[in-house]
């Protein structure tokens, strides 16, 4: 088995959950430091000690879970022509560790405020268009 700490699309009721669901053994809140930004139909991670705490949940995955999100996630293990890194972090509160997908820094994308990509995502769909 495998933990993963996810923040986005994959967390339950989001759009990527399906990717993870057919692995997953069990899940718990967590929370690490760092700061999310928007991409658009997605959030990234970018870790930083310094920073408020980001929301999601560690995932206990099946091991052969591990490579269809690598798949989703862009990650080929290469360091050349991929969108996110997996690196291993540790929970901030919550005696946890395990893989999370990050980016290594914004990228000019516009940050997401309270660090839950659930409650932003609400807020912008609930903006007039």
């Amino acid at each position: 088995m495998i933990w993963v700490f996810v923040y986005g699309t994959l967390l339950p009721g989001e759009s990527n959950h399906h990717v993870v669901k057919p692995y997953l053994v069990q899940s718990q809140p967590g929370r690490v430091r760092g700061r999310l930004y928007d991409i658009g139909a997605y959030p990234a991670l970018v870790l930083d000690e310094q920073a408020d705490w980001v929301e999601g949940e560690w995932h206990c995955i099946r091991e052969e879970g591990l490579r269809d999100l690598d798949e989703l996630e862009g990650y080929t293990g290469e360091a050349h022509n991929r969108e996110y890194e997996r690196v291993w972090i540790q929970d901030g509160e919550a005696d946890r560790s395990g893989w999370v997908y990050v980016y290594g820094d914004s990228r000019g994308y516009p940050p997401i405020p309270e660090g839950s990509w659930r409650h932003w995502r609400k807020q912008k769909e609930s903006l007039p268009k």
